[in-house]
Parts: structure tokens; sequence; C-alpha cells
């Protein structure tokens, strides 16, 4: 028996989601403020917003390997790679830009 595609719907008009987000494409190794647990890798996806409640939330694909789930947090818990424990501000307040 054939595996049947899982189907793609488009999202409601009132979400946008792109995938670029203050700096970051998808694939970017990003880290995740909150999530107890050593050896967990994530890796940026794409930036979600609700227009109705001005709602944002962060998609990101990891976890601990090889266990990797898809999974959304908001956008102060997403940090560029070291600055969580360095002491950095989160990539909501303080976004890798590309200079230019």
């Amino acid at each position: 028996m054939a595996r049947r595609k899982p189907k793609v719907q488009a999202l409601p008009g009132h979400l946008q989601r792109s995938e670029t987000w203050n700096g970051l494409a998808p694939g970017d190794p990003v880290e995740i403020e909150g999530v107890p647990g050593r050896g967990m890798r994530w890796e940026f996806r794409a930036h979600t917003r609700n227009d109705r409640t001005g709602d944002e939330s962060i998609e990101v694909v990891g976890g601990r390997l090889p266990d990797r789930r898809v999974r959304s947090f908001r956008p102060d818990q997403v940090f560029p790679v070291g600055g969580r424990k360095g002491g950095k501000p989160s990539l909501a307040d303080a976004p890798q830009l590309p200079l230019g």
C-alpha cells in the first residue's frame, strides 16, 4: 500500500508566516531558553504573527538527537548560539541583522 502525502493546508488570512526573522534564515542554529535538558540542538524554521491578536511565535526544529521535532516558542526565548549563557539579549531584543 502506497503512503499518502500529508495534506498541506493554507494558513488562515490573519496568520503571517515568514521564513526569515531578525537576521535568521531556515536552518540557522539557535538556543532556546526554558527547555530543560542537555544536548539539545535547535534550528530556526519560521516566524509567525497573528494579525488579530499581535501574538508572535518562532518555529524551530530540533531537540535531542535522534528525536528531532518541530516546536514553537515565544520570540524572547530564542537566542543566538552562545548568547543565553553569555548574557546576550534574545534575538527579539537584539536582531542579528547583516551589516549593509
